[in-house]
């Protein structure tokens, strides 16, 4: 129960304030009696699946994912037009380039997305491969990803 009451406390925090840091967040949680360490923080931030977006008053700050019915949520949205430089289709894979330090990002939305045609993908710094069945469903989710990166 405690853990629930975390989780909900954290994605309450983030939504309030820019929190950049794990220890920052540490910090508002202990403000609002929740007794945590940096590594229970870390574990929470994994299975929210928080990702860190530009900030207004900060550099970066965490963000968290909540699904439309309609597809990806304006959060990720955005932070897949933000970081993705580039997408083109090599066979039956799509390199998408992206700001360096991203490419793990890109690569969260791209897992969101579930697309049918995507057999995986794998993200290094700042570039992520998709892999597909062959090189007509490659075209076609290449296709998909522009437009979302087009808006």
């Amino acid at each position: 129960m405690l853990r629930n009451a975390r989780h909900t406390k954290i994605l309450e925090i983030i939504e309030q304030m820019e929190i950049e840091t794990q220890e920052e967040l540490c910090e508002q949680l202990a403000a609002r009696n929740f007794s945590v360490t940096q590594a229970t923080v870390s574990r929470d931030i994994k299975e929210l699946h928080l990702f860190k977006v530009k900030g207004i008053n900060k550099r970066f700050r965490y963000a968290s994912m909540t699904e439309k019915e309609s597809g990806l949520s304006d959060k990720m949205r955005a932070l897949f037009q933000t970081c993705v430089l580039g997408i083109r289709a090599v066979g039956n894979m799509i390199v998408i380039k992206t700001l360096n330090g991203n490419a793990p990002n890109a690569g969260v939305v791209i897992d969101r997305l579930e697309y049918r045609e995507v057999v995986g993908c794998i993200s290094g710094d700042d570039t992520v491969f998709v892999v597909c069945e062959n090189s007509e469903e490659t075209r076609v989710v290449c296709d998909r990803l522009n437009a979302i990166l087009k808006g």
